[in-house]
């Protein structure tokens, strides 16, 4: 296999020759280290990481501070996102068979979703993401008011709208009473679909004009 970082050859195990490449997982680390830029690994490949994934995603999604273009080693498909803040987002580190790799925390897991949910396959599927998270207990809904503070309002309305939902069909009854006064601060109604119409039922709390339908696969 060629290497991404050093233009050098590394060996495929067993598991991988037919695929004449290794998991992005095993080497995004050192690659980024190479390029010298902020990254960590994010929407539904961290949301795999944690669990909390019914389908494995197509492409690996990285975010990070540079514009880089998606790269393609044979099977592996790297799709990068750029973001001013990556370096400030709180992550966890995980190991993999050849080191360690940066995925955001669960709580940003969701907010980078429901602020861009292309990148999640829509809302119903980010909804299923959702309901893993707070299934397995792994959402800190606290902390997911908190670090919402540094996302548009708009995000903290739409997921307020999604964790409510989610928690009453998996059963977990989850305080949103943090996430509720983000939500409020913000006058103007929101769509739950940016670019759906602007119709549709109202649901005060979190001021969301619900113009799409969200069918979580729990």
């Amino acid at each position: 296999m060629f290497s991404p970082t050093r233009g050098g050859y590394v060996p495929i195990p067993a598991e991988y020759r037919s695929w004449r490449a290794v998991p992005a997982s095993h080497f995004i680390d050192s690659m980024m280290r190479y390029l010298g830029h902020e990254y960590y690994v994010g929407y539904l490949s961290a949301a795999e990481v944690h669990g909390a994934a019914h389908q494995r995603p197509q492409v690996f999604q990285v975010i990070t501070d540079a514009r880089l273009n998606d790269r393609s080693f044979d099977r592996v498909t790297i799709e990068f996102t750029t973001s001013a803040k990556t370096g400030t987002r709180p992550t966890t580190t995980v190991n993999t068979p050849t080191g360690t790799i940066k995925v955001s925390v669960p709580e940003i897991t969701v907010l980078d979703l429901v602020a861009s949910p292309a990148h999640g396959g829509g809302l119903s599927n980010i909804a299923t993401v959702l309901g893993g998270l707070l299934g397995d207990g792994l959402l800190d809904v606290a902390r997911l008011a908190q670090l919402a503070t540094d996302y548009p309002a708009a995000v903290s309305q739409r997921t307020g709208w999604l964790v409510e939902r989610v928690a009453t069909e998996v059963g977990v009854e989850v305080d949103l009473a943090p996430l509720d006064a983000i939500a409020r601060a913000r006058l103007k109604p929101t769509p739950l679909a940016a670019a759906g119409s602007r119709t549709g039922p109202f649901n005060e709390r979190w001021n969301i004009v619900v113009n799409t339908d969200v069918e979580p696969d729990l």
